[in-house]
């Protein structure tokens, strides 16, 4: 397995991997509204062209074959800079150190770049890799979708889920 930065070439085989990953992750997906396809999709072409110059983004490829990416970037907390990985996505069939292999890459580079704590959510596919790199687990990663999405976002809602949706 090969762990290399991306660029436009790639963009329509990550799109089908992002697409793949999310009917994986939920068999209801593509019967969802529209609006909550687009939201749970990593891959639009802006986001894309963000991550590729983010120096902190990554695929996973298997002679040609994309396993998963890593979307991370930069962001400066006002007295040190930090990398937020924004998300990590597997294929379905990916093999099983393809998670940890991505995650190293966003450790080295932020290393590399003189940065030196990374955040993300700790997600089950995260796990292993988090354990093995040893990182310290803080409380718990939550996103709040403003407006009516909040109702159909993924996620294990904490408390109800009618506050969001009031406020759009």
């Amino acid at each position: 397995m090969r762990y290399r930065t991306f660029g436009e070439a790639d963009h329509v085989a990550l799109q089908a991997l992002d697409l793949r990953a999310q009917q994986h992750a939920d068999p209801n997906f593509d019967r969802l509204p529209e609006r909550e396809r687009e939201g749970r999709g990593h891959t639009s072409l802006a986001a894309l062209k963000f991550y590729e110059r983010s120096e902190h983004s990554f695929v996973a490829d298997s002679d040609g074959a994309l396993q998963g990416f890593v979307f991370a970037q930069p962001v400066w907390q006002g007295d040190r800079p930090i990398v937020l990985l924004r998300t990590l996505t597997l294929a379905p069939d990916a093999p099983e150190e393809t998670a940890a292999g991505l995650l190293h890459a966003v450790v080295k580079s932020a290393y590399d770049s003189a940065v030196y704590e990374l955040h993300f959510a700790l997600t089950p596919q995260l796990r292993a890799a988090a354990t093995q790199e040893g990182v310290n687990v803080m409380g718990q990663y939550a996103t709040l979708h403003l407006g009516s999405r909040n109702s159909t976002a993924p996620g294990e809602p904490l408390g109800t889920r009618g506050h969001g949706a009031q406020e759009a």
